[in-house]
């Protein structure tokens, strides 16, 4: 990123600190040519993508679906592509969950070689396949600064290694903030998630560390 843009950037999240998630949105979709969001359709999930599709009802939201999913995450995920008229691509791992317990058996233990070669395979490879396809210039996310230790070096605005605009909108949100606003707004929550990838639930799985 060279330091003008730096700048730029730095001095736009001064700017949108005070934002509310909808300006936020508002401001990031102005100017954009092919927006997308992003969703694991985890336990808040329906918080971002209600925001999203309130203002672009046909913005293109990408599902990566491993396969390792629980069934209440797969009826949650049926819900809200129905209930908000999601615009969704999914995209699945080359070999199926199946396929790789016959071959390869359970998942890895994490910080291992294999479970980062488990990760590349069912989660990163998918998404970069995904954005290839797509092209897009600002992708919206539901991170949040206080979810990782990572995350707490980023902010509503930065540039990944790609030079796409990553857009957080809930990144000063708390999960106070968040179930709140899926009460008022008659939102559901997802109970039962499990993510392969993290197996605990304040680690990275890779997907904004490498880009």
């Amino acid at each position: 990123m060279t330091a003008i843009l730096q700048d730029s950037l730095q001095s736009k999240n001064i700017a949108l600190k005070n934002s509310s998630p909808e300006e936020i949105i508002r401001t990031a979709l102005a100017d954009a040519k092919k927006p997308v969001i992003t969703t694991n359709f985890g336990p808040h999930e329906a918080a971002i993508l209600h925001l999203a599709v309130q203002q672009k009802p046909d913005i293109p939201v990408i599902w990566i679906d491993s396969g390792y999913g629980t069934p209440a995450t797969y009826t949650f995920a049926e819900q809200l592509i129905r209930s908000l008229n999601l615009n969704i691509y999914v995209y699945h791992p080359q070999y199926s969950r199946a396929y790789r317990e016959a071959v390869h058996g359970g998942i890895p233990e994490v910080d291992t070689p294999e479970h980062d070669m488990f990760t590349q395979e069912v989660k990163l490879e998918p998404f970069t396949r995904a954005m290839g396809e797509f092209k897009p210039d600002v992708w919206l996310t539901a991170i949040r600064q206080e979810q990782t230790a990572f995350r707490q070096n980023l902010d509503i605005l930065t540039e990944t290694q790609d030079g796409l605009l990553r857009v957080a909108p809930l990144f000063y949100w708390t999960e106070l903030d968040l179930e709140e606003y899926l009460v008022e707004n008659d939102l559901p929550i997802e109970e039962d998630y499990f993510d392969p990838t993290k197996v605990i639930g304040n680690r990275e799985c890779g997907l904004h560390t490498t880009r």
